[in-house]
């Protein structure tokens, strides 16, 4: 569980209270609407970790965090400085053991580092963030033992949390001992919990997800864990942020079973990063939290509507989540219209579209770390370069090539960075590869996933030998890094997209995305072909999910690539200066803060 600060401006004077009241003729949750503060002070984000709340120490002082002690003074001091000196890249050979990626690529590179020291406001608000998981350090599929990333980690204390079990029908109370560990990261306070593992199996295993133990009851812990620990320690966040279906589990405890006691000030705030498992859960596994599942089996709180009529019926515990709290976001507009409009929310669709629950769910497009990645001085690249001079950029591409075994050539290099799951559009990204070698470019693949399998067979197939085409089924921090800032075009051809970052890393480094018209896709890739000016062009898109859709717009890039250089260097280097940081987003959240204050 980790706890951090995220500084925000309070409205002055505010009351907070603000639950959302069961009407009982109506038969449903309501919430006042409030209005949104139109100059909301612009405060970036930070990522958060794994398997923690994210907790403000809730302090009222305005001090600010320190500065990451891990960002690092990399490289020279302008990527010209360092272009002009090329006998500072280690070039590497595709037999090199370890892999190039594996080491630095010039003297004194490190790690980089997160967001810097932002402003804050001087009369904070106390935020609490609850999550599974966060980058960059802790990712879905990565490994959640990350003590190593978490400076000054020491015990702070045990304590009791409840819980509860259903046994031949009947409802049980007991206890689970949990440890609180405290720390930081990049600043940031964290607070991460442990069961005792004597007592249970929650949370072993070397995996965020998928490990060894039952997850739905691993989260309805952390939901109940976390709760259990800010009431123990006498804290009272003005907001609780939870996010997906892991910790929707939260909302719902905190109005039953905390509000009227031990917590009574903070309102409930969820992010929805993905519609595609909205956290199916059966009553006697909602047990675990020490409140009866049977509390919310009714179609107004969070009963799965599908298996009404069932035996058992279940819980949905997005859909409780969504109802018990104040304000509902998801990661762009984009998705948020598909959620509404379209099929994107499946049965959650009749949920989202009551009155009450429409008025309170937006969408909010994410950002990216622009200190983490930052062609400008990422240590992690061969050649730092910049909006004003992008030759940095050729050399990271002759790097790439030289460390993969490629041609060298100046022809496109396609790149794409992705999850290997049917989401992703494999079938396109299969065909991609085949379609940008006849085209006279190089493709290169980074990815892991359950449907690998089909680019191994190509890589030990077709393309075994191929001197334009590189599959590397493998997960590699460093070795994006490489590709994004040797990339010409970056093709993102997914089914869905909630946001999307992979796009938004690809034009911070130079590259124009190839995307399929979806989700935050669509709020944040404008066609070369159909912007209103030249200004708003900075890829290419397409509208369908077969081949010929995705080639209409993937055989533009590489013609134009080809065929007019001085325009493509003119986009490749606006997309450099778009401002793809938090700041507009960290504004909008706190808008939202203070209208859930305010309510």
């Amino acid at each position: 569980m980790l706890l951090h600060r995220r500084h925000a401006q309070r409205v002055p004077g505010l009351s907070v209270r603000s639950r959302p009241s069961f009407n009982s003729s109506a038969g449903c949750f309501e919430r006042s609407a409030v209005p949104r503060r139109a100059n909301a002070p612009q405060t970036a984000f930070q990522g958060i970790f794994c398997q923690a709340v994210s907790k403000d120490v809730l302090s009222t002082d305005s001090e600010a965090p320190a500065s990451s002690s891990s960002v690092p003074a990399a490289g020279p001091s302008s990527p010209a400085t360092l272009n002009q000196a090329g006998s500072e890249i280690d070039w590497p050979s595709p037999t090199d053991q370890p892999p190039f990626w594996e080491r630095p690529p010039r003297p004194q590179a490190a790690s980089p580092g997160s967001s810097s020291q932002t402003p804050q406001d001087a009369n904070p608000l106390n935020v609490v963030h609850v999550t599974a998981a966060a980058g960059p350090h802790c990712k879905g599929g990565g490994s959640w033992r990350c003590e190593d990333r978490i400076q000054g980690l020491q015990h702070e204390r045990d304590f009791d949390c409840p819980k509860g079990r259903v046994w031949d029908g009947k409802f049980s109370m007991g206890s689970l001992r949990t440890s609180a560990h405290r720390g930081s990261i990049d600043g940031i306070p964290v607070i991460l919990l442990r069961p005792d593992w004597g007592q249970s199996n929650v949370f072993r295993g070397g995996r965020i997800y998928g490990g060894s133990c039952n997850e739905v009851e691993a989260y309805l812990f952390l939901c109940r864990a976390a709760l259990e620990y800010l009431a123990q320690a006498g804290m009272q966040p003005d907001i609780l942020h939870v996010h997906e279906w892991q910790t929707s589990a939260l909302p719902m405890l905190y109005w039953e079973a905390y509000h009227p006691h031990a917590l009574h000030r903070a309102r409930m705030v969820l992010t929805i990063h993905c519609l595609d498992n909205p956290g199916e859960c059966r009553e006697d596994e909602f047990a675990v939290t020490g409140v009866s599942g049977a509390s919310f089996a009714s179609v107004d709180k969070a009963l799965d509507e599908r298996t009404i009529g069932h035996n058992p019926e279940r819980l949905c515990l997005m859909k409780g989540g969504i109802v018990y709290s104040n304000a509902v976001t998801t990661v762009s507009p984009g998705y948020a219209r598909e959620a509404m409009q379209g099929g994107a929310a499946g049965f959650l669709h009749s949920t989202l579209a009551q009155p009450h629950i429409r008025g309170k769910f937006q969408g909010i497009l994410n950002g990216i770390d622009t200190a983490f990645w930052d062609p400008i001085t990422d240590p992690l690249i061969p050649a730092n370069f910049s909006q004003a001079d992008m030759s940095g950029k050729a050399i990271c591409k002759r790097y790439l090539q030289a460390g993969l075994g490629l041609r060298q050539t100046e022809g496109p290099l396609v790149a794409c960075v992705t999850r290997l799951v049917p989401q992703k559009g494999i079938h396109l990204i299969q065909h991609a590869v085949h379609s940008t070698c006849t085209q006279g470019g190089q493709f290169v693949l980074l990815g892991t996933g359950h449907l690998d399998g089909v680019f191994r067979d190509m890589a030990e197939g077709a393309f075994k030998d191929s001197p334009d085409v590189r599959l590397m089924l493998l997960y590699s921090e460093t070795l994006a890094h490489i590709i994004y800032a040797a990339a010409d075009v970056v093709l993102v051809p997914s089914m869905f997209e909630p946001c999307g970052l992979t796009q938004l890393i690809a034009m911070r480094y130079g590259a124009l995305p190839v995307v399929r018209r979806t989700g935050g896709l669509a709020d944040t890739v404008h066609d070369c072909d159909d912007a209103v000016s030249t200004d708003d062009a900075n890829g290419f898109v397409f509208e369908g999910v077969d081949e010929a859709s995705m080639d209409s717009a993937l055989h533009r890039a590489l013609q134009y690539h080809r065929e007019r250089p001085e325009w493509w260097s003119q986009i490749a280097q606006q997309n450099m200066g778009l401002d793809s940081s938090w700041q507009k987003s960290a504004g909008q959240y706190i808008e939202t803060y203070n209208a859930v204050l305010q309510g």
